[in-house]
């Protein structure tokens, strides 16, 4: 176990002045308040410009609505990898809530299937694990052209746990709309989900399809994927599932040589290879989740959270200008790397600002620690300094290697799953690969 971290940590300045990325040094002036650009209206979600606007959103402090590089380069703190060609990016303490760096933050782009943590975020909480689902054709309706699938069959049951297990490691379009079928339907989900985004205070985000499918006016940014990441990450069930490499999920039932009824399974692995590995890219050395995506409109887009040495990050990468296969993930890798070496040596820009629900004063406040974030449903956080391994039989969620850690200390939350926020929101029980 790293050894506990400082409750308080310093008081983060938002500045106000144009900084440059090379020089600058962080002003201690008062962030005006922040601007939220208007939702889109007209503009088709690939993205409305080639270049990002000269005025974005500051949610989150002054800087962060600048176009281009924003980071506090100072005596000993690192320079940012040059080899990083996304169109935006955000690096991020995911307790503190500190933006370490960022590039384009707030720029509204198309998120492909990283919307996905939106739905997750938004639905988790409504249905038990447990709780069986027998799948009507009318509830893959509208699945899109060319969508990712788990292969989910008409007229068989599943578990909500299978159907979660397809949304984060097959990014199963298929699995969304069975599960926006038992939430009466897509239209009310995406209703759900940008209410949500509003309590979040993503307000870059706009959903019109909750798998992340390509549709004109659906957006997002770093930013608010990184914020909406961090909301998750507060549930077990959550953290869980987009940490786990590989699963057994059900296939079509068959008949036996009796004439017995039998299930098939069929093994499904995680696409975020970050976490699983691929040829000529190593598994990423404290690597947690999250979720990756990929269209047309978007190109590849990626968050991921690692932890090392007891410090929690948040990265986001969306839509590199470079090519090459697993481009996503190698730019997130360095952009990693530079913040794990930065982190405590760099004055922040900016911060991912708390749910609108929160209170910051110490005082009781709402949120989104819903059940699912919670031990057992009991509203209380989860600690402990055990491992637990998150691989059972019973679950079929194997995980080669992956395990559950207490790495932030108590998360503090209100019977009903209500949470404080004090500026540093601990991740508690957070699923990661030992290394």
């Amino acid at each position: 176990m790293p050894a506990p971290k400082k409750a308080a940590r310093r008081s983060l300045a938002l500045t106000a002045a144009v900084l440059t990325t090379a020089t600058a040094a962080p002003l201690a002036l008062t962030a005006p308040a922040a601007y939220a650009a208007p939702r889109p209206s007209a503009s088709p979600s690939a993205s409305p410009t080639a270049t990002p606007p000269a005025q974005m959103s500051t949610v989150g402090g002054a800087r962060l609505g600048r176009p281009g590089t924003q980071v506090n380069l100072a005596s000993g703190v690192p320079v940012l990898p040059k080899d990083v060609t996304a169109r935006s990016w955000i690096v991020a303490d995911a307790e503190s809530g500190e933006v370490l760096a960022a590039h384009n933050a707030h720029w509204r782009l198309a998120p492909a299937s990283t919307l996905k943590m939106l739905f997750a975020d938004t639905l988790l909480p409504k249905f038990p694990k447990t709780m069986e689902h027998k799948v009507t054709p009318a509830d893959l309706a509208g699945v899109g052209a060319g969508s990712s699938l788990v292969g989910i069959k008409e007229n068989e049951t599943y578990t909500v746990h299978d159907l979660w297990l397809g949304v984060f490691l097959r990014s199963g379009n298929d699995a969304v709309h069975v599960l926006s079928a038992m939430n009466q339907g897509v239209a009310k989900t995406v209703r759900d989900m940008n209410a949500h985004a509003e309590e979040l205070q993503a307000l870059d985000t706009q959903v019109v399809s909750p798998d992340g499918y390509d549709a004109p006016e659906q957006v997002s940014s770093a930013y608010d994927l990184t914020l909406i990441a961090r909301s998750g990450l507060q549930k077990k069930d959550f953290r869980e599932y987009c940490s786990t490499v590989r699963a057994k999920f059900p296939g079509s039932t068959t008949k036996d040589k009796k004439g017995r009824a039998v299930r098939e399974s069929f093994e499904i692995q995680n696409t975020n290879r970050l976490l699983t590995g691929d040829a000529g890219m190593d598994v990423y050395q404290g690597i947690a989740g999250v979720k990756n995506g990929n269209t047309t409109n978007a190109g590849a887009t990626f968050t991921g959270v690692a932890e090392r040495g007891g410090k929690v990050l948040l990265v986001t990468v969306m839509n590199p200008e470079k090519k090459e296969h697993n481009e996503v993930y190698k730019e997130t890798a360095r952009l990693f790397d530079w913040g794990f070496k930065a982190a405590g040596k760099v004055e922040p820009v900016g911060e991912l600002v708390p749910p609108k629900g929160a209170r910051t004063d110490g005082k009781p406040g709402g949120g989104s620690g819903e059940a699912g974030g919670t031990d057992a449903g009991t509203g209380r956080g989860v600690a402990g300094a055990e491992a637990v391994a998150s691989a059972s039989a019973a679950s079929g969620t194997g995980g080669m290697g992956i395990a559950l850690a207490v790495t932030g200390g108590l998360l503090a939350l209100l019977a009903g799953g209500a949470f404080l926020v004090n500026r540093r929101w601990p991740l508690p029980d957070l699923v990661r690969r030992r290394r």
